[in-house]
Protein backbone atom coordinates (compact mmCIF):
# COMPACT_ATOMS: atom_id res chain seq x y z
CA UNK A 1 0.00 0.00 0.00
CA UNK A 2 1.47 3.42 -1.02
CA UNK A 3 0.92 6.15 1.74
CA UNK A 4 1.46 10.07 1.25
CA UNK A 5 4.93 9.04 3.34
CA UNK A 6 5.68 8.11 -0.46
CA UNK A 7 5.79 11.78 -1.79
CA UNK A 8 7.80 14.69 -1.18
CA UNK A 9 5.61 17.35 -0.40
CA UNK A 10 5.75 19.19 -3.43
CA UNK A 11 4.36 15.70 -5.35
CA UNK A 12 1.46 15.35 -2.41
CA UNK A 13 0.38 19.14 -2.82
CA UNK A 14 -0.19 17.74 -6.79
CA UNK A 15 -2.11 14.98 -6.21
CA UNK A 16 -4.15 17.12 -3.63
CA UNK A 17 -4.87 19.18 -6.19
CA UNK A 18 -6.06 17.40 -8.42
CA UNK A 19 -9.99 16.08 -7.45
CA UNK A 20 -10.57 20.08 -6.78
CA UNK A 21 -9.16 21.08 -9.86
CA UNK A 22 -11.57 18.80 -11.65
CA UNK A 23 -14.66 19.85 -9.71
CA UNK A 24 -13.61 23.41 -10.82
CA UNK A 25 -13.04 22.14 -14.26
CA UNK A 26 -16.38 21.29 -14.35
CA UNK A 27 -18.25 23.82 -12.16
CA UNK A 28 -16.99 26.51 -14.35
CA UNK A 29 -17.76 24.69 -17.40
CA UNK A 30 -21.23 26.09 -17.77
CA UNK A 31 -23.03 28.83 -16.18
CA UNK A 32 -25.08 28.65 -12.88
CA UNK A 33 -25.14 26.29 -10.23
CA UNK A 34 -22.02 27.49 -8.58
CA UNK A 35 -23.11 26.64 -4.79
CA UNK A 36 -25.02 23.19 -5.56
CA UNK A 37 -21.76 22.16 -7.08
CA UNK A 38 -19.28 23.23 -4.75
CA UNK A 39 -21.53 21.28 -2.33
CA UNK A 40 -21.90 18.01 -4.32
CA UNK A 41 -17.79 18.73 -4.57
CA UNK A 42 -17.71 18.85 -0.74
CA UNK A 43 -20.41 15.33 -0.65
CA UNK A 44 -18.11 13.64 -2.44
CA UNK A 45 -15.23 14.13 -0.17
CA UNK A 46 -17.95 12.98 2.50
CA UNK A 47 -18.66 9.82 0.27
CA UNK A 48 -15.41 9.03 -0.28
CA UNK A 49 -14.56 9.20 3.69
CA UNK A 50 -17.72 6.99 4.59
CA UNK A 51 -15.37 4.38 2.05
CA UNK A 52 -12.31 4.27 4.63
CA UNK A 53 -10.25 1.22 4.92
CA UNK A 54 -10.59 0.18 1.12
CA UNK A 55 -7.28 1.99 0.11
CA UNK A 56 -4.90 3.64 2.41
CA UNK A 57 -3.85 6.54 -0.21
CA UNK A 58 -7.25 7.30 -1.25
CA UNK A 59 -8.28 7.68 2.53
CA UNK A 60 -5.37 9.59 3.55
CA UNK A 61 -6.33 12.19 -0.15
CA UNK A 62 -10.22 12.57 0.93
CA UNK A 63 -9.02 13.43 4.53
CA UNK A 64 -7.24 16.68 3.55
CA UNK A 65 -9.35 19.67 3.21
CA UNK A 66 -9.74 20.02 -0.97
CA UNK A 67 -8.02 23.53 -1.54
CA UNK A 68 -8.15 24.99 -4.96
CA UNK A 69 -6.47 28.91 -5.57
CA UNK A 70 -8.95 29.98 -8.33
CA UNK A 71 -8.16 33.55 -7.52
CA UNK A 72 -4.97 33.23 -9.29
CA UNK A 73 -6.09 32.35 -12.67
CA UNK A 74 -7.32 35.25 -14.77
CA UNK A 75 -9.69 33.33 -16.56
CA UNK A 76 -11.64 30.29 -17.17
CA UNK A 77 -9.47 28.99 -19.89
CA UNK A 78 -6.28 29.76 -17.39
CA UNK A 79 -8.07 27.37 -14.58
CA UNK A 80 -8.73 24.36 -16.74
CA UNK A 81 -5.96 24.10 -18.22
CA UNK A 82 -4.00 24.61 -14.87
CA UNK A 83 -6.16 22.05 -13.47
CA UNK A 84 -5.78 19.54 -16.42
CA UNK A 85 -2.07 19.84 -15.82
CA UNK A 86 -2.51 19.50 -11.80
CA UNK A 87 -4.32 16.04 -13.17
CA UNK A 88 -1.74 15.02 -15.77
CA UNK A 89 0.85 15.51 -13.01
CA UNK A 90 -0.98 13.74 -10.55
CA UNK A 91 -1.66 10.55 -12.51
CA UNK A 92 1.77 10.46 -13.41
CA UNK A 93 3.63 10.65 -9.75
CA UNK A 94 0.74 7.97 -8.72
CA UNK A 95 1.59 5.79 -11.89
CA UNK A 96 5.54 5.92 -10.69
CA UNK A 97 4.86 5.39 -7.18
CA UNK A 98 1.49 3.90 -6.74
CA UNK A 99 0.07 0.43 -7.29
CA UNK A 100 -2.18 0.39 -10.44
CA UNK A 101 -5.47 0.07 -8.26
CA UNK A 102 -4.31 2.57 -6.09
CA UNK A 103 -4.27 4.88 -9.60
CA UNK A 104 -7.29 3.46 -10.84
CA UNK A 105 -9.08 4.39 -7.44
CA UNK A 106 -8.13 7.66 -7.91
CA UNK A 107 -8.92 8.41 -11.28
CA UNK A 108 -12.66 6.59 -9.90
CA UNK A 109 -12.97 9.42 -7.13
CA UNK A 110 -11.95 12.05 -9.82
CA UNK A 111 -14.22 11.30 -12.18
CA UNK A 112 -16.97 10.25 -9.64
CA UNK A 113 -16.38 13.80 -8.35
CA UNK A 114 -16.88 15.36 -11.98
CA UNK A 115 -20.20 13.39 -12.17
CA UNK A 116 -21.62 14.69 -9.34
CA UNK A 117 -20.88 18.07 -10.01
CA UNK A 118 -22.19 18.02 -13.21
CA UNK A 119 -25.21 16.50 -11.95
CA UNK A 120 -25.74 18.53 -9.44
CA UNK A 121 -27.43 21.55 -11.84
CA UNK A 122 -29.45 21.47 -14.66
CA UNK A 123 -28.26 23.60 -17.18
CA UNK A 124 -29.75 24.48 -20.86
CA UNK A 125 -32.50 22.14 -19.95
CA UNK A 126 -30.34 18.88 -19.35
CA UNK A 127 -29.11 17.16 -16.33
CA UNK A 128 -25.65 17.86 -17.59
CA UNK A 129 -24.59 20.06 -19.90
CA UNK A 130 -22.81 19.16 -23.03
CA UNK A 131 -19.89 21.74 -21.88
CA UNK A 132 -19.73 19.41 -18.62
CA UNK A 133 -19.76 16.37 -20.84
CA UNK A 134 -16.54 18.05 -22.75
CA UNK A 135 -15.05 19.03 -19.64
CA UNK A 136 -15.63 15.72 -18.00
CA UNK A 137 -14.27 14.47 -21.25
CA UNK A 138 -11.10 16.51 -20.86
CA UNK A 139 -10.28 15.65 -17.26
CA UNK A 140 -10.65 11.80 -18.10
CA UNK A 141 -7.63 12.44 -21.21
CA UNK A 142 -5.86 14.31 -18.59
CA UNK A 143 -5.53 11.26 -16.00
CA UNK A 144 -4.75 8.93 -18.89
CA UNK A 145 -8.14 6.73 -19.33
CA UNK A 146 -10.85 7.41 -21.84
CA UNK A 147 -13.60 6.06 -19.43
CA UNK A 148 -15.16 9.12 -18.06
Amino acid sequence: MTTKAAFSPEEWTSILQGPPSAGMIVVTAASGGTFRETMAMSKAYVEARAMHGQSELLDEIVAAKPKMEHTRYHSMEELRDAGLQHLRSAAALLESKATPEELDEYRRFILTLADKVAAAHREEGQQVSPAEVAAIDQIAGALGTTEP
